[in-house]
């Protein structure tokens, strides 16, 4: 299949896709944004197509699956947000960790670690921390990784 062809075979259901996206979000702002984001990802992951498979089924998981993602990360940072208003994180050993304590971890984190980290702890995917410092995903995870276990050995007690 041409560039062309899927192009138009997507756009030709994008329309279909908005009633879908409201009914997940029930907003209309952020049923726009899950519309073009999952039109991104089909144009992105276009290689991943069969020509043989139902299109609009196709584009339906796509937006299903960002939804889900989207959900499972505002969730987490929800749970984080309330434990920043406390000004207290729980620990796994023996008592509380504070938001300083936490970031001047970060802080003096090795500068190699430290632009992925904050950027992950921000929010954002791997592939996306990869993409925008210009460096491979399996080294993104990496550091990351690594970043967890110095800000893990620094916070016990």
């Amino acid at each position: 299949m041409s560039t062309a062809d899927f192009q138009n075979l997507v756009l030709t259901h994008a329309d279909q896709l908005k009633p879908f996206a409201i009914g997940l979000t029930k907003n209309q702002e952020t049923a726009k944004d899950l519309c073009q984001e999952t039109l991104y990802k089909a144009f992105a992951y276009r290689d991943k197509y069969h020509p043989d498979t139902n299109i609009k089924a196709w584009l339906y998981t796509i937006m299903r699956n960002i939804f889900i993602n989207d959900y499972r990360r505002n969730a987490r940072k929800n749970i984080i947000y309330k434990q920043i208003e406390n000004n207290k994180f729980e620990s796994f050993s023996d008592g509380n960790i504070t938001v300083k304590e936490i970031q001047e971890v970060i802080y003096n984190l090795p500068s190699l670690f430290k632009t992925s980290c904050i950027l992950y702890l921000q929010g954002y995917k791997y592939h996306e921390i990869a993409y925008a410092l210009n460096e491979p995903l399996g080294t993104i995870k990496s550091r990351i990784h690594f970043a967890k276990k110095i800000m893990q050995r620094k916070l016990e007690r």
